[in-house]
């Protein structure tokens, strides 16, 4: 497992066609943003483990301009 240290702002990219980007630290929490191709199936980890997929909850998009990288992102 590689483990980075990041700051807000700060990116991380995976390949050519993935970016997360930490976003806000707060209360012992971190949030990020993933840029990647519509195609590319993205979950939190105790949806994909725990509960089938049909039964998540749909990911809500919201897009990002920032930088020439500028792909639909989803939430869930």
């Amino acid at each position: 497992m590689l483990v980075l240290t990041r700051k807000p702002g700060e990116t991380i990219r995976i390949g050519d066609d993935i970016v997360i980007t930490i976003s806000q630290l707060k209360g012992g929490r971190v949030r990020v943003g993933i840029d990647a191709p519509a195609e590319m199936g993205i979950r939190r980890g105790e949806l994909a483990v725990n509960g089938p997929q049909q039964e998540m909850p749909a990911a809500i998009p919201f897009y990002s301009h920032a930088g020439s990288h500028a792909e639909n992102s989803y939430v869930g």
